[in-house]
């Protein structure tokens, strides 16, 4: 089996989905790349096969959450009138939360998390979803697409904390 085999693809997809999960319950400083094999039910040397070090795992794993907000917000972004762009991206991102509540409980963690590869994937991360955001909103004519930007992602810090805490009256809104 070569390194780019389709096997090899889908266990590399699967060690990443295990690492996304036993992050997201135990923490990071408390994972072990053992425990992700475990979850994955592979051998801990099966892991380091594609991956050499957890930070370089968690990294991809993170890599993974960023890439999966940005594709749905830009299929929204293509496919929605500007009147219900806000809507369709906070509903868009709320769904993402509820059916990967770990990538978003990992996300959160990864915050706090100082090493330089983790910070950079971060920012990386808040940046490009900042900017995919903010040009839409511009392209759609908002006023203060700057403040509204802002707004948009402080409202998604809060469905974050929100979910983590089990406070779903955080997110109540007047209709």
């Amino acid at each position: 089996m070569t390194k780019n085999s389709p096997t090899s693809v889908n266990r590399r997809v699967d060690i990443v989905s295990a690492a996304i999960e036993v992050f997201a319950e135990i923490g990071y400083y408390r994972a072990t790349t053992a425990k992700v094999a475990e979850r994955a039910q592979i051998s801990q040397p099966y892991v380091f096969r594609f991956f050499s070090t957890k930070e370089a795992l968690l990294q991809e794993a993170l890599e993974v959450s960023w890439t999966r907000i940005l594709e749905a917000f830009r299929a929204v972004i293509e496919t929605v009138a500007p009147d219900q762009l806000e809507k369709e991206l906070v509903d868009a991102y709320i769904h993402i939360m509820k059916s990967y509540q770990n990538e978003t409980l990992l996300q959160m963690q990864a915050q706090t998390i100082k090493e330089d590869m983790i910070a950079e994937v971060m920012q990386k991360g808040f940046r490009d979803v900042h900017q995919v955001v903010l040009e839409a909103f511009k392209r759609s004519g908002f006023e203060k697409p700057y403040e509204r930007t802002l707004i948009f992602l402080a409202r998604g810090m809060l469905c974050n904390i929100s979910m983590a805490l089990s406070v779903p009256e955080l997110m109540l809104v007047d209709e």
